[in-house]
């Protein structure tokens, strides 16, 4: 079967499929025809098993070792119950801390966030978690690094138009001929640098739960 078969067949977007690839935990032939992904019935099922686990919030590194046999499903399973209870207690406390301050009738501008915030803190040196979401709020995504490289693209642009434009211009007052494309050579390396971390970036940003792998 083609990715888009596979894609219609479990429910599992083409980006998610190639991600779980990447990571290992699928291993589909390569048609020696045309070098395309060739899946069968074996990929399928285990996509349907990724697919169950992730559903449950299972890691990524626990659904390998499951898949190596390495572990059990009762071991993932153990493991993952812990992770769960843990999140549970801190859910419990932050849904107590909400439900207290639904009683307030100030306006946030009135509420005395200081002492709200000791209290989370001194939960949080006992191992509650909470939800940050000043994370997200500083999150940048495509923007920040297209931003930055266009930038940086259009500055090594102007310093190599500017150093051919004089070579042009005055070429009796200019360095030797190697001097000046080596110099030519340096804001043009820089640009390729910059296009191809671009491109690696855009592509983690773009990978199916990047941003959830990188909690496990």
């Amino acid at each position: 079967m083609k990715i888009n078969e596979v894609e219609a067949l479990v429910g599992i977007t083409k980006k998610n499929i190639r991600f779980y690839e990447e990571k290992g935990l699928l291993s589909p032939r390569r048609n020696s025809d045309n070098g395309y992904r060739d899946y069968g019935e074996a990929e399928v099922e285990t996509l349907k098993q990724i697919k169950l686990m992730r559903k449950l919030g299972v890691p990524i590194e626990d659904i390998r070792k499951m898949l190596e046999g390495g572990q059990t499903v009762g071991d993932g399973m153990r493991r993952h119950l812990v992770t769960l209870e843990r999140e549970r207690q801190n859910i419990d406390e932050a849904v107590r801390l909400c439900t207290l301050l639904q009683k307030r009738q100030e306006l946030l501008g009135e509420l005395n966030a200081e002492q709200v915030l000791e209290e989370m803190e001194q939960l949080e040196h006992t191992g509650t978690t909470f939800q940050n979401k000043q994370k997200q709020d500083i999150r940048v995504r495509y923007v920040a690094p297209v931003a930055v490289s266009v930038l940086l693209v259009a500055l090594m642009s102007v310093v190599t138009g500017v150093m051919v434009w004089g070579f042009y211009i005055a070429p009796q007052d200019a360095p030797p001929l190697p001097l000046v494309l080596f110099m030519i050579s340096v804001p043009l390396l820089i640009m390729t640098g910059v296009l191809l971390a671009l491109a690696q970036r855009i592509k983690e940003i773009g990978k199916g739960e990047v941003d959830d792998a990188k909690q496990y």
